[in-house]
């Protein structure tokens, strides 16, 4: 079988892509850029370490050393408008309502399992894989995304919007290995260039950032008062409601960091978008932060459909541990009832992975919560 490997410069795909030709694959890697740092008027390199090389472009040197290692052939895929019109303008639009979203999400959906898919089919590759930790299971004649063995790493929740024909487009050969045995065989390997590299935060394909500095780029700081909830008194000012999200303790400037404040820290409870106000609370007072009932959009659901209420597992942020909930459909929407438990900081604009144990149904972004049946959009 033919296969292109998304080759990302990092450890994972680099030992995906050796796994894929012990299994007796015909590889083939691909390179996808999908962010123009000169033409979004982003700047190059980490400050920090002074280093002038645009960090796409290391990565993409990275995977030519390591397709060179492989003896495969590396192509390169010019993605960066797709992924404005599809991920980064979606990124902030729901920055500017308010909310929270998460665009490697989606980077998933449109770019990864879709540009990148016919991209590859276009190459005459029958499958692509990716060096994401997952697993494929055909349960029912149906294919699945379930955990990867190491729960540590585990990345189905980045997943969850991924269809039923993209999965099974895709071979996942990090689905049961773990972290240290990829580094190991990197080493084994001799892949010196990405056998210790450091995973890849930030966001994908843009990556780390001084998150308010970037936003500030593209959604202009607009000063505003910091009220405590409690009191109604001011107690700061913050830059834009669209640069902070629920449950955040750290930059508020107001005792958010431990120690600087002797009454203890604040927290955010609530975001007045129009009013461009920020509400606060005090660390004991962290129940205004629960909710006990979710509604969920873009749903992708893989599978069919229940018509009754079923028990589920959902994980409302990445490395959470599964809350238990019960689910619906409402038309198109789910509605996840978790009252029995109430979750903290589920926030609108972020996604919602959906569990029955190893197995994920799908997911979608969180529209609205409820605390004790009052509605909350932001």
């Amino acid at each position: 079988m033919k296969v292109m490997v998304g080759l990302s410069g990092g450890v994972d795909s680099a030992v995906a892509a050796y796994l894929l030709q012990q299994q007796g694959h015909e590889v083939v890697a691909g390179f996808m850029r999908n962010w123009d740092a000169l033409a979004n008027n982003d700047y190059l390199g980490n400050p920090t370490i002074g280093d002038p090389q645009c960090p796409q472009e290391k990565d993409y040197e990275d995977a030519k050393m390591v397709a060179e290692k492989l003896g495969i052939p590396l192509l390169r895929a010019d993605f960066v408008k797709e992924y404005w019109d599809d991920v980064f303008s979606y990124f902030l639009n729901e920055y500017k309502k308010g909310r929270t979203p998460n665009p490697d999400v989606f980077c998933n959906k449109y770019i990864k399992f879709d540009r990148f898919l016919n991209f590859a089919k276009s190459q005459g590759c029958d499958k692509i894989a990716m060096g994401h930790y997952a697993k494929k299971v055909n349960e029912g004649g149906i294919d699945y995304i379930f955990k990867a063995a190491d729960k540590n790493k585990d990345q189905s929740y980045f997943l969850c919007q991924i269809n039923e024909e993209q999965i099974s487009s895709c071979l996942f050969p990090l689905a049961d290995i773990d972290k240290p045995k990829v580094r190991e065989i990197a080493h084994q390997l001799g892949l010196s260039s990405v056998m210790d590299k450091k995973d890849s935060t930030g966001v994908c394909f843009i990556g780390e950032r001084n998150f308010k500095q970037f936003l500030s780029n593209y959604l202009p700081s607009k000063k505003g008062d910091i009220i405590d909830g409690g009191t109604g008194k001011v107690v700061g000012t913050h830059n834009g409601v669209m640069y902070y999200t629920l449950g955040q303790r750290k930059g508020l400037g107001i005792g958010g960091i431990r120690g600087i404040n002797a009454d203890g820290g604040y927290f955010i409870y609530k975001k007045d978008v129009p009013n461009n106000i920020l509400y606060v609370a005090k660390v004991e007072d962290s129940y205004l932060l629960e909710s006990d009932k979710a509604i969920i959009d873009n749903v992708n659901w893989i599978g069919p459909k229940p018509t009754n209420e079923i028990e589920v597992g959902v994980k409302f942020r990445y490395r959470q541990a599964d809350q238990k909930a019960k689910l619906h459909f409402e038309g198109e929407k789910i509605v996840l009832d978790y009252s029995f438990a109430p979750v903290k900081a589920v926030t609108p604009g972020q996604i919602a992975a959906i569990y029955q144990g190893e197995r994920m149904l799908g997911g979608g972004i969180i529209d609205a919560i409820y605390r004790q049946g009052k509605r909350i959009d932001l």
